[in-house]
């Protein structure tokens, strides 16, 4: 698959739309993919998995569920799967008047990424190429996904790091780091936590003071917040901030202004994450997506099989000189 060239704008502007959300530039469509029918099983086993995480009540699952239906059933089947998972899952937090289901499981996934974490470092420190290293690890690391797989157990988390130098990486590791060398200011999206941890392992070789991480602005699935970035210990090395939206995906029109101004101004985003994926593709912006393919519709989308590990950048190039770069 080709790439896009590396010159960006964000494609977001300050000016408001409705309920004070930066809309597209020119109004051209929104980035991100489209959910399909395939989606709505998935959508619906993320709900039955949540309820588990949220109560033992089964008069309480029973009802929590059959909400959970009917807001799927009400959603549009076109709009993003990060939108329809926000909404799913927002509507379960209500009914089960628990704030962060899943928080129990990603303190376990945090302390288990910490505590292979000076391993992995040495790992990296005494690779012949760290920033490729690294970059695989991050990878790596998105297997802690409870949204993909609610049943994820530490030996899958631990066993698809130590093989992850031996699967083949999709994408480009020279055109990355030509697009680090050139950055001045780099957002890094983060996913889910543990994950995040690793990819502490990447930001170390990123020049960590040009860097901003961006976290979701509240709990959904197990997608890190600002409570995991504390635990990586992430604020002792980066700027952290979260993106306003408790989406599990990067939906621009319902984040921030500080997050998209972030966005805006990045000469490099780093995108973790199939949720990120599946939000930004095709947005105009210098966006590399690293993540690991997981489920068929997506593996249809980028005509890659299921578990590739992907390093790419599919995105919209901006005009080459005098144009509007987005960031004013």
């Amino acid at each position: 698959m080709k790439s896009a060239k590396n010159e960006y704008s964000s494609g977001m502007v300050d000016t408001p739309g409705p309920g004070g959300k930066a809309q597209p530039r020119g109004g051209r469509a929104q980035p991100g993919i489209r959910s399909v029918i395939d989606c709505i099983p998935c959508f619906i086993r993320q709900a039955i998995d949540s309820v588990r995480f949220s109560t033992q009540d089964s008069g309480t699952r029973e009802q929590i569920v059959r909400e959970a239906l009917l807001t799927i059933a009400g959603m549009e089947i076109g709009t993003s799967p990060p939108v329809i998972a926000q909404q799913v899952h927002r509507r379960l937090r209500q009914l089960s008047r628990v704030e962060d289901p899943y928080r129990e499981a990603k303190d376990r996934f945090n302390r288990m990424a910490l505590d292979m974490l000076p391993e992995l470092e040495s790992r990296v420190r005494g690779a012949q190429d760290p920033l490729d290293a690294a970059t695989r690890l991050a990878i790596a690391g998105n297997v802690i996904d409870l949204g993909a797989k609610a049943d994820l157990q530490d030996h899958d988390a631990r066993a698809a790091v130590s093989g992850c130098m031996d699967i083949p990486l999709h994408g480009d590791i020279e055109a990355f780091r030509r697009a680090i060398g050139k950055a001045r200011k780099i957002l890094y999206l983060a996913d889910n936590a543990g994950e995040i941890v690793f990819d502490r392992l990447l930001i170390e070789q990123l020049s960590p003071g040009r860097v901003t991480l961006a976290v979701r602005g509240a709990a959904v699935i197990n997608d890190a917040t600002v409570h995991d970035a504390r635990q990586a210990g992430l604020y002792e090395l980066v700027e952290v901030i979260d993106n306003g939206s408790d989406a599990p995906g990067t939906v621009l029109t319902d984040c921030s202004r500080e997050f998209r101004e972030s966005f805006g101004k990045a000469d490099l985003i780093i995108a973790k994450g199939q949720g990120n994926f599946e939000t930004l593709f095709n947005a105009e912006a210098p966006v590399f997506f690293l993540f690991k393919v997981k489920c068929g519709v997506i593996a249809s989308h980028v005509g890659l099989p299921v578990g590739t590990h992907v390093l790419e950048h599919f995105g919209m190039a901006r005009a080459e000189s005098g144009g509007d770069s987005g960031n004013d």
